[in-house]
């Protein structure tokens, strides 16, 4: 009776598992935030800033059309802008940590770090984004 599995096979079959593992390591380390990604900040269609995402930075960014000081209580950090949203960069990673808007639909999505990721407040019409040279891949495919 002949054997179906031998040596040769055991051992080539330890050999892919382990390149697999591998290559899935390597690709897990460089998937992260590119250096050279930006964070732009478009605020009533237009871009409003551009900034490193490797650098922090909290920026208050006022609504389309706010100008002008609220009368706002003493405890509000953004008195600058009737509508406004602040966005914080800290760590490679991006958010909007507060919104005059009464949702807080932005506030609540959390933080983004890949190319192609994106924050929108639609009452003060702010689009958060993430632009670099990684990305744009699949999520995911489907038939």
């Amino acid at each position: 009776m002949k054997q179906l599995i031998r040596k040769a096979d055991v051992i080539l079959f330890i050999v892919l598992i382990a390149v697999g593992l591998a290559a899935s390591a390597v690709l897990s380390v460089h998937s992260g935030s590119s250096t050279d990604a930006k964070v732009v900040i478009k605020s009533g269609g237009r871009v409003y800033a551009r900034y490193p995402l490797s650098e922090d930075a909290e920026l208050e960014i006022p609504a389309p059309g706010s100008a002008g000081s609220s009368a706002s209580s003493e405890t509000d950090e953004c008195t600058h802008y009737l509508n406004y949203n602040v966005v914080s960069i800290k760590d490679g990673r991006v958010s909007v940590s507060k919104a005059s808007c009464k949702n807080q639909v932005c506030v609540r999505h959390g933080s983004i770090s890949m190319p192609g990721e994106t924050i929108v407040c639609l009452p003060n019409r702010l689009v958060v984004s993430i632009e670099g040279d990684e990305g744009g891949g699949y999520d995911s495919i489907t038939s």
